[in-house]
């Protein structure tokens, strides 16, 4: 394949226009004209690679069906006989549909990446700081932490620690759990949201104030993750 070739085909694809019959496409993976694999436009989303609206609840199954049916359907073995451009659009496109799959399946991931791709995913010091309203109870797990670090070494007795321990990180994890259920209905006002009749105006405010909760949750989930990380590894030493 030439290069002239080349580069006419991926100006005719960003156009929106199929590369070898000029046919509108649309952002779809084969031209209902000619039945050739399409690239897909840069700013796809995940979710439209799906054929999916950018909501945060998805049928686990539904989602697995659409990925088996374009697993099929991009398939390498499906181009052997092809030219170099579609064999190398099957490749690329097989690829970024596992990258699709992966991360819309996971409803954590999910949202990260919606957050992320609407610029408003914001880790930095916030990441890193307990929650105000954690500040108590993350000074008394140090402590805890620390003792047991000091007991393991002068060979103390660390019963007493261990099952203070314990409790924190049980009670650390339902505070784990707690975020994912804010998270679980934060997403579904998000979905309420792309679906309500509202102005612009009014549905992008109600948008940017959804996913600045979401990121809050997100950076405090990450923080609690961690806690319960570190008390399990120190209790893991014994």
């Amino acid at each position: 394949m030439s290069v002239t070739q080349t580069r006419a085909e991926s100006e005719s694809a960003s156009s929106g226009a199929c590369w070898n019959c000029q046919a509108p496409v649309g952002g779809v993976h084969f031209c209902a004209a000619c039945g050739k694999i399409q690239p897909l436009p840069k700013d796809a989303s995940y979710f439209a690679f799906f054929g999916l609206p950018e909501k945060l609840r998805i049928d686990p199954a539904v989602l697995e069906q659409k990925f088996l049916k374009l697993s099929w359907k991009l398939h390498p073995d499906n181009f052997v006989q092809a030219n170099e451009y579609e064999r190398n659009l099957s490749l690329e496109r097989s690829s970024e549909l596992n990258d699709a799959y992966r991360t819309l399946r996971d409803p954590l991931a999910r949202i990260e990446y919606l957050l992320e791709r609407e610029g408003a995913r914001k880790e930095g010091a916030t990441k890193q700081q307990a929650p105000p309203e954690l500040l108590e109870e993350v000074f008394e797990l140090n402590e805890s932490l620390d003792e047991l670090r000091e007991a393991r070494e002068s060979g103390g007795d660390l019963a007493s620690l261990r099952s203070r321990l314990e409790s924190a990180q049980t009670d650390f994890q339902e505070k784990l759990d707690g975020t994912d259920a804010e998270l679980s209905a934060v997403s579904a006002e998000w979905d309420a949201a792309i679906d309500a009749h509202a102005d612009s105006t009014a549905r992008q405010n109600v948008r940017l104030a959804l996913m600045s909760r979401m990121n809050e949750i997100l950076n405090r989930r990450s923080y609690i993750r961690n806690l319960v990380a570190s008390v399990a590894k120190e209790l893991s030493e014994g």
